[in-house]
Order: C-alpha cells, then structure tokens, then sequence
C-alpha cells in the first residue's frame, strides 16, 4: 500500500469515527481525544489532516453530505428493479421511518442532528450543511423529472418546489419525531407526501 494510501484510508477513518460518535452526542461535546483513541491513532496524525477542529467539522460535514448524496442518488436515481421513479422515491421515504423506528427516535442523520448547533458557530461549517441540503433536494427533483420525462406526472408538474416541499416535510418530521422520541410524525409526512404526488399521476 502506498503512503498516500495509507494517509487517505487514515484520514477516512478519523472522519467515519467522528461522525458515528457525533451522531451519538454533539459537535462540541466530542473531544479529539474521544475521536483519536476509537480510531486508535496519535494527536499528532489530527493535525497532519486537520488545521483545527473547526476544519475538521467543515471537513467531516463535506464527507458526510457527499457520502449521503451518493447513496441517495444511488438509490432514488438508478432504476435497478425498480422502474418506477416515484415508487423508489416512496421506498426511500419508507426507509427514513423505519431508520426511525430503529434508532428508537434518536437522529438517523447526521447533518440534521448538527444543523442547528454548528449553524450559528462555523460559517464554513453552514456553507458545508446549505450546500448539501441543495444537493438533496435537487436529487429529489431529479427522480420526479424523471417521472415526468415517463409521463407518470403531468409535463407542466412543478419538480422544484415539490422537491423543496418533500426535504422541508421530511427534514422538520425528523426534527419532531426525535423529540418526542416517537417515528409518528416522520410516518405522517411520508404518508402526506405520497398522497400528495399520487393525487397529480397522469
């Protein structure tokens, strides 16, 4: 293996390490220390990648909402068995109440979790957060264009503003089923959003 292979693959799981701690707790309530002694490398490593833990978070924030897109698109985007763009964008809105439902109402995403917290201290940090949510809602609209390219929705269906509508819904149902530690509301949503949509099939 190379050493630039080998710094990638550390750097990799300084960042996966992070993000499964965080999910658990918070930004600020996780120290390097926590971070680096479940990875198991020196303080000194942190600082090879890593100017400071602001960078990192821009860093680790960057990660995670590439890392989600690409599962998102991987699986909203690409048919697969499933023909249907509007059932797999259904299937997909199925599985965030289940993720709920497992997680017994705790955060299944990351970036929702920390939105609140790291919006008001990291700009960059934000930037990172605006910029991913942008990209999830356009992946949104592109499953529903496809839709419409099938003539499964109407030619003149507002993609934009459902796929805005869909994040808006699912991202705040999120918010209220955590806090009440219950997966109804995200299951309310999802359910609100399918009737919606299939009330404008062609």
């Amino acid at each position: 293996m190379s050493a630039m292979m080998s710094a990638q693959t550390t750097k990799e799981r300084i960042l996966n390490t992070a993000e499964e701690i965080m999910l658990e707790r918070s930004f600020h309530s996780v120290g390097l220390k926590q971070i680096l002694d479940a990875v198991k490398v020196p303080k000194g490593s942190f600082y090879h990648y890593f100017e400071s833990k602001d960078q990192f978070g821009v860093e680790m924030m960057k990660h995670y909402m590439s890392d989600t897109s690409s599962r998102k698109r991987q699986f909203l985007l690409i048919p697969g068995s499933e023909s249907d763009p509007l059932q797999r964008l259904f299937d997909y809105l199925d599985e965030s109440v289940a993720s709920i439902r497992k997680s017994a109402g705790k955060f299944p995403c990351l970036a929702l979790k920390l939105a609140s917290e790291v919006s008001d201290i990291s700009e960059a940090m934000r930037e990172e957060l605006a910029r991913g949510f942008e990209d999830w809602i356009g992946i949104f609209q592109e499953v529903l264009d496809q839709a419409v390219a099938q003539q499964i929705l109407p030619e003149d269906f507002d993609s934009a503003s459902e796929a805005q509508l869909i994040m808006d819904l699912w991202s705040g149902a999120i918010q209220r089923a955590v806090a009440n530690r219950d997966a109804a509301p995200v299951n309310h949503a999802v359910e609100h959003i399918r009737t919606r949509i299939n009330s404008m099939r062609i």
